[in-house]
């Protein structure tokens, strides 16, 4: 797991020296560069050594006569098999490493090993036999990579920060993309913040000749999408998630070195660490405990953790955080995000991540991706009830929704009922896109200037989510299209990418075994029925893991990151707010109201409405666009510091 970065165009190597060192984070045990001045290419790694350790794995890595060169950032969990496959076509290695394996296997089959990798990755290759640049990114979306293309060529990065140093003048916003975060809290797709930044999609390949794109495509598609038919039995589907969760927690333990897990006490990180050691039985697990962050929807993990811990025989790390202090990371944290996600989980990554690099552990196996495959978030089980009441004529769901909406959302229990029927009026696929908004439109264009909303013009925040759904060839169940929806945008462009940022803010590496390309294929064949079972989310893993672990935690009620940011915005955060969303600071951007935003501040603080979330997300932005924005690309004070 690394940083990578580099150019195909007009750009100075010094600032490729540049942008390397503003992802130092993400690779302390060493650094690399190639420049070929006269084919106009930079490429710069910086490492953070898994496997291989020794200066054989090291970094740009050249084919034996020179004219073929890697950068890679993740694990290619497979990478001994193909090994031995190639080695039996003859092909002789120098070291031990994946990234050797990954560029043999280029040099033998071209741009179609992309299909034979089972593993996490963002990788670039200067193949100077044809003059082209060959970047890429794994099929779920784990590793980040940006790119911008101009006038003067092409830029890659790992994170916007460093890619800012190769392209200072991409500074103009995408207003469009800056609606879908104030929307979402996140923005799905491949805008950015910046109009000129782009994300390099999941399963999403391109050459680049000449400084600028030749070809795009789509490697890989999600089971979803191709149309996989769901076809198991009952004991099939059963069975066989626990052999394939088995086969990918096992898998994924390759390294040199320590490897350890996050243990939250919810299913998903349990099942991974109850499968982990049994291969490792001595592996450290780490969780966090928070104090002062619940009564605002929350319950406490620890005493679950601390039960997984016993029963299965592993160690616990805690890391205690008062919630109050925690606040005060919010700003930082945002710097080293790249966007504006406006969500304070992403901090109990960073503080578990820390403990663990404390510690010497630099790799911690996640139980992130766990809802997306098999059900678990409340909206999924929104969508199963929906059976109960889309029959009704759409004047009468109209009238759920205004009345639900009338409710007092200061309380949970309304707010979710809210949630339920917001959109309630809607069409199918648009009402599957509903459930991920966290802020109506018409609340937010309420809070935009008059030249926001001229700019914005007719774009919808769900566009992307609605023209991935129309490009689904069957239309299947609800429930079975919002989890094609997880997997691409809500997994993709906000879990997975704040697990990598915070967890590489610390040099810490985290794996992910549910997303194993093995298990993602054959959920996609476990009929919808056995995941989601009436009230009971995750109804097959659940069964599955009835002889591993106890069935109180099994069975115990799904439960957020206990960060009270309503208790917040009212107290820690309000200094911050007023200097960030101050009426002079809001002139100065020209992107919100501040009259408006004034008037949601005061509705919140007096308790009219909850608009926390919605108001992080003004914050966030604002934020996001000093650092990026406003001052020239520097080494961005990260909050590990």
């Amino acid at each position: 797991m690394c940083g990578i970065t580099g150019y195909f165009g007009e750009f100075s190597p010094a600032s490729l020296r540049g942008a390397s060192c503003l992802i130092a984070h993400r690779g302390p045990d060493g650094e690399g560069e190639y420049v070929d001045v006269e084919a106009k290419v930079g490429l710069a790694h910086r490492r953070l050594a898994i496997i291989d350790l020794s200066p054989l794995g090291a970094q740009p890595m050249q084919s034996a006569d020179g004219r073929v060169v890697l950068v890679f950032n993740g694990e290619i969990y497979n990478y001994r098999e193909l090994r031995n496959e190639l080695q039996s076509r003859g092909v002789s290695f120098r070291g031990h490493s994946d990234t050797e394996v990954l560029l043999a296997l280029y040099l033998a089959d071209g741009t179609e090993m992309l299909r034979r990798l089972n593993g996490i990755f963002a990788f670039a290759l200067w193949d100077g036999r044809d003059g082209s640049l060959f970047v890429a990114r794994d099929g779920m979306g784990v590793k980040p990579l940006y790119y911008s293309q101009g006038a003067r060529g092409f830029a890659f990065s790992s994170e916007t920060k460093g890619l800012l140093k190769l392209v200072p003048e991409a500074r103009d916003l995408d207003v469009v993309a800056l609606h879908r975060y104030m929307s979402f809290l996140w923005s799905p797709g491949a805008a950015t913040p910046l109009r000129s930044v782009r994300k390099v999609l999941p399963g999403e390949a391109m050459i680049v000749r000449g400084g600028q794109i030749a070809k795009q495509w789509i490697w890989y598609s999600l089971p979803a999408v191709r149309g996989v038919q769901s076809d198991l039995s009952e004991g099939e589907a059963i069975a066989g998630t626990v052999a394939h969760l088995r086969a990918a927690v096992h898998r994924q333990l390759v390294a040199d070195v320590p490897v350890g897990a996050f243990l939250s006490g919810g299913l998903d990180s349990s099942a991974v660490v109850a499968f982990a050691r049994e291969q490792a039985p001595d592996i450290r697990c780490f969780t966090i405990e928070t104090t002062g962050g619940h009564g605002d929807g929350f319950s406490d993990d620890l005493p679950y953790a601390q039960r997984v811990a016993a029963h299965l025989g592993v160690s616990l790390d805690v890391v205690r955080v008062d919630a109050g202090d925690m606040a005060g990371d919010l700003e930082g944290m945002v710097g080293q995000l790249d966007e504006p996600l406006a969500d304070p989980a992403p901090l109990n990554v960073l503080y578990i991540s820390r403990l663990a690099r404390e510690q010497g552990i630099k790799v911690l196996l996640s139980g992130a991706g766990g809802d997306d495959l098999f059900t678990g978030y409340r909206r999924h089980l929104a969508v199963q009830a929906e059976r109960y009441w889309t029959w009704l004529p759409r004047s009468v769901r109209t009238g759920l929704e205004r009345g639900s909406a009338r409710l007092d959302q200061r309380k949970p229990m309304f707010r979710r009922m809210a949630k339920l029927f917001d959109g309630a009026g809607l069409s199918d696929d648009a009402r599957l896109t509903n459930y991920f908004l966290w802020t109506k439109e018409s609340v937010l264009l309420g809070l935009y200037t008059d030249e926001f909303r001229a700019e914005l013009a007719e774009a919808k925040a769900i566009t992307p989510m609605l023209d991935f759904l129309a490009a689904m060839p069957v239309r299947g169940d609800p429930l079975n299209r919002m989890l094609a929806l997880e997997q691409r945008f809500f997994l993709a462009d906000h879990n997975l990418t704040y697990t990598d940022k915070m967890s590489m803010a610390v040099g810490v590496e985290a794996r992910v075994p549910f997303l194993d390309a093995e298990l993602v294929e054959f959920a996609a064949r476990i009929p919808v029925s056995f995941k989601q079972r009436g009230r009971v989310g995750k109804w097959v893993l659940k069964k599955g893991m009835e002889p591993y672990l106890p069935r109180d935690v099994i069975y115990r009620p799904k439960s957020g990151f206990g960060a009270p940011l309503r208790h917040w915005m009212r107290h820690e955060l309000r200094a911050l707010m007023g200097n960030v969303l101050s009426p002079e600071s809001l002139r100065r951007r020209g992107l919100f109201d501040p009259i408006a935003v004034q008037r949601l501040i005061d509705q919140n603080q007096s308790g009219k409405v909850d608009a926390a979330y919605t108001l992080l997300s003004l914050m966030s932005i604002e934020i996001w666009c000093r650092k990026y924005v406003d001052q020239a690309p520097e080494l961005l004070p990260s909050p590990q510091s």
